[in-house]
């Protein structure tokens, strides 16, 4: 079954600002990953921008021991969606934003059981939990890995 992508009808940002914003978002190469990166070749693994894609275009593949891991943007993902979607419904363009995070959520969930499916190990951080302490989220990765920290 195949998700449908949303359709906004007639729908528009609320304003240049808005729209502006929403342009100078990144797909990859954010902040949060670039300090994970940073935390996690600290502790000797080598990480590497995927050259090749899989499901759902994870952040970072180990292709080797089939992990992926994902940076979720806490708004893009809908981190603590119960609250977040009550501030959605009575702020501008409340359908559009209420339907295109609830889409993501829906994508993200079915790209876990793909992945899941063809073998691979699937690892989710919220950006706001690679801000905060992204040596800890490396520290997680490293212990799916079960690769020991290089001495010397």
């Amino acid at each position: 079954m195949a998700i449908q992508t949303p359709q906004y009808g007639s729908r528009r940002s609320t304003s240049l600002k808005a729209s502006r914003t929403g342009m100078g978002n990144k797909r990859s190469g954010t902040k949060p990953e670039r300090l994970l990166i940073k935390s996690l070749r600290q502790l000797g693994i080598r990480v590497y921008y995927p050259k090749r894609r899989v499901q759902g275009n994870p952040d970072l593949i180990f292709w080797k021991k089939k992990l992926v891991v994902f940076c979720d943007g806490d708004f893009w993902h809908g981190r603590d969606w119960h609250e977040r979607r009550k501030r959605l419904k009575v702020g501008a363009n409340a359908g559009y934003w209420v339907k295109k995070i609830e889409y993501n959520r829906v994508r993200d969930r079915k790209n876990n059981h793909i992945l899941k499916n063809q073998g691979w190990k699937v690892i989710r951080f919220w950006e706001s939990a690679i801000l905060k302490n992204p040596e800890k989220v490396a520290q997680n990765i490293m212990n799916t890995l079960k690769v020991q920290k290089k001495v010397g």
